[in-house]
């Protein structure tokens, strides 16, 4: 059966984040801090609104484009909190997560042989996407030097004549690095100088601790040539309601909507009146859940430090990603022991690029008390190296 796959689909690799998360399951007694899902439940009003949604028949089809109801309230959303303005009419598509958003973006924008830049470390799935389009990925290093926020300079040494879009993704995942208005300036000119499209993923804006987050949209000349995505799992518990959301120039959407309707024809009904009533009512609990992100953060980043793996403050996202440098190992063989020996489940840096090399990335997603256990198993580890 193996003439019968195509290069494209047998050339990519599986998920690196996947392969650690299934061998935690094969395992008892372990702490997984490797997949980024929120352990908090999708607050109660949200969970109403779709189970009533369900009772009273909102289960056909929705427009292509998603709800006009949602629509609206979002565009409504994103002009007071991010000063992003958009039309609900032919300037927005409700999508089957960000995932969905990421795939049709790229299918509109790119052709077979253009170049993609990826500011790197960054999510698993960027790379195959353009890979499956046709396209080429090209990796921006983004180190630790520059708090893991994308450097101009670097930027500018992988632009050529085949550059077509630029895709990054701030808060980021896997570092939580943020970039403020001041980053993105620079980055803002090269996009315009060099005639690039931006894929800005900014899944994570909502959990920002110390700044807030900047659309990259709004900077200098960037609304005409940004393709913006977001959604409502990380911020609102929404994982599995697979609700998401694109942004961009009309002629962009109208292109991206094509892909859309073959592939995926609307997102879930239930879903968007539930994506709905988050905009509606969930503010209080969003703002709780950030909260406790922040105390896991704080603590969960000073243990790592202390038990002598370096590791940044992240100011976004919910993710720390420390350095193994010290500990004579790789990123990988880190991850293994660690799970093995003493059932800790992390994520190696390496498998978001080579800019992620000796990095761990550990999603502090879970409980303080199971932060702290996790922390414990790690000292012992390491002193037993």
């Amino acid at each position: 059966m193996r003439n019968f796959v195509s290069d494209r689909a047998r050339d990519i690799p599986p998920s690196g984040i996947r392969k650690f998360f299934d061998l935690a399951l094969t395992m008892s007694d372990v702490i997984s801090l490797g997949v980024g899902e929120p352990d908090f439940r999708t607050p109660w009003n949200i969970c109403e609104a779709g189970i009533y949604s369900v009772e009273q028949g909102a289960t056909s089809y929705t427009p292509n484009r998603g709800l006009q109801t949602l629509r609206r309230a979002l565009a409504i959303h994103l002009a007071n909190r991010y000063q992003l303005r958009y039309s609900p009419d032919d300037e927005m598509i409700i999508t089957t997560g960000v995932s969905e958003g990421l795939d049709i973006a790229i299918r509109a924008i790119v052709n077979p042989g253009d170049e993609v830049l990826i500011a790197e470390p960054s999510y698993v799935s960027y790379a195959p996407c353009v890979a499956l389009a046709g396209g080429i990925p090209v990796p921006v290093e983004c180190t630790e030097q520059d708090h893991f926020r994308l450097n101009p300079d670097k930027l500018q040494e992988k632009i050529t004549p085949k550059s077509k879009a630029l895709i990054v993704n701030f808060p980021n995942n896997p570092t939580g690095a943020i970039m403020r208005k001041e980053d993105l300036e620079p980055i803002a000119d090269i996009v315009t100088d060099r005639d690039l499209m931006l894929i800005s993923d900014e899944v994570y804006s909502e959990l920002t601790y110390e700044s807030p987050h900047v659309a990259a949209a709004t900077v200098k000349d960037l609304r005409e040539r940004t393709i913006t995505l977001n959604g409502f799992s990380k911020a609102y518990a929404m994982t599995g309601w697979r609700i998401g959301y694109l942004c961009a120039p009309k002629e962009i959407c109208d292109a991206a909507l094509k892909i859309h309707q073959y592939v995926m024809l609307c997102a879930p009904a239930m879903g968007q009146i539930g994506a709905l009533e988050a905009l509606r009512s969930a503010e209080d609990e969003k703002t709780s859940m950030i909260s406790e992100y922040r105390l896991r953060r704080n603590s969960f980043v000073a243990g790592l430090n202390r038990i002598g793996l370096s590791c940044h403050v992240p100011e976004g996202a919910f993710y720390a990603f420390p350095s193994v440098k010290g500990t004579g190992l790789s990123d990988v063989e880190f991850a293994e022991r660690l799970l093995r020996e003493q059932r800790v489940a992390v994520v190696p840096g390496s498998v978001f690029g080579a800019g992620g090399e000796y990095h761990l990335r550990c999603a502090y997603a879970v409980s303080r008390d199971e932060l702290t256990e996790a922390l414990g198993r790690m000292e012992s580890f390491i002193n037993g190296l």
